[in-house]
């Protein structure tokens, strides 16, 4: 297929972060749709083993750059038909590391996306997280609960804040520029090419009981989450890009099969039949002194389910055996 394929207005999308765990999922799925992609990722946690299996694609294009430094982006937002924005620092343990990066980073590259889109009215779904919650005390998290941010002494809650900020200032775009925006809160996404380096839970586990390794629970193993396979993420993300009524809205996707991460070490020993056993690593070892968590995070998904008729529904377990592969 020539190179100007490309730029037929209806059929390009264009991903931030495509090269990351979700993006280059998303990517994979939007190219077997039939859709022309172009990926703009700097690579600083995203990988080119990850689009490895479709990099020849001729309806695929990879921009090595920072949004802010893409001369391409202007060409490239006037001709999108939809903007997945998905880059983003990842994981708690590079948060702690580097708050300034991921503040500055993050609200400066969204702010030059978000302006370029507006120009030309395309629409954007901006992938947030469940970390916007913050130390709220609810069971269940609903998309219109008010948030409770901790202190800003404590740079684990940077991300947090951060995302928030991309909220506020996409759907101030939607108000006072009428751009069309979507926003998903992603709660714990997982799945196959999903990277344990930046602390993510599930891959170091598997990783750790695929050579009988100790797992590491960081605390008293007592705080609870639900993990959603990527796919299903995908599939919740390409649905609400279709929703004309899901713009202007915001979002909970993940699963809600709630597990102890205790009791994912113990599963995920069980499920591998490994012969690991499991440690408990206090969070001041694991993180820094004064390391600050949320006891529970589960989503109400009553809201995607409405809008796009999907919920996600594989069980932890079949998401273990999966991940695992």
């Amino acid at each position: 297929m020539p190179s100007s394929s490309l730029h037929s207005p209806s059929s390009l999308i264009l991903v931030t972060g495509g090269a990351g765990f979700i993006g280059s999922h998303l990517v994979e799925r939007l190219l077997n749709d039939g859709k022309n992609v172009v990926v703009i990722d700097n690579f600083s946690t995203g990988s080119m083993e990850n689009l490895r299996a479709m990099k020849k694609n001729p309806r695929l294009k990879i921009i090595k750059s920072k949004i802010s430094g893409c001369k391409e982006l202007p060409g490239l937002v006037v001709n999108a038909e939809f903007i997945f924005h998905l880059a983003a620092t990842v994981g708690v343990e590079l948060v702690v590391k580097s708050a300034l990066h991921v503040l500055q980073s993050s609200f400066h590259e969204t702010e030059i996306l978000l302006r370029a889109a507006a120009a030309n009215s395309t629409p954007v779904l901006l992938a947030s997280t469940s970390e916007v919650y913050g130390k709220s005390a609810k069971e269940e998290f609903g998309e219109s609960d008010d948030l409770l941010i901790g202190p800003p002494n404590q740079s684990r809650w940077s991300y947090a804040c951060s995302k928030l900020t991309d909220e506020f200032l996409a759907l101030a775009c939607a108000r006072e520029k009428k751009l069309p925006v979507i926003i998903a809160r992603l709660f714990n996404t997982v799945g196959p090419r999903q990277t344990g380096r930046y602390g993510m839970v599930l891959p170091r586990f598997i990783a750790a009981a695929k050579k009988n390794a100790p797992l590491k629970v960081f605390g008293d193993g007592k705080q609870t989450r639900c993990f959603c396979l990527v796919n299903d993420v995908v599939e919740a993300l390409v649905r609400l890009k279709d929703c004309q009524s899901a713009r202007g809205e915001i979002f909970n996707i993940g699963g809600t099969e709630e597990i102890s991460i205790g009791n994912l070490a113990k599963l995920v020993v069980e499920t591998l039949e490994s012969r690991s056993r499991i440690e408990r690593i206090p969070y001041d070892q694991a993180y820094a002194p004064g390391f600050d968590d949320m006891r529970r995070r589960k989503p109400l998904v009553e809201k995607l389910e409405r809008f796009v008729k999907f919920k996600p529904q594989t069980t932890l377990r079949e998401i273990i055996r999966l991940t695992a592969k």
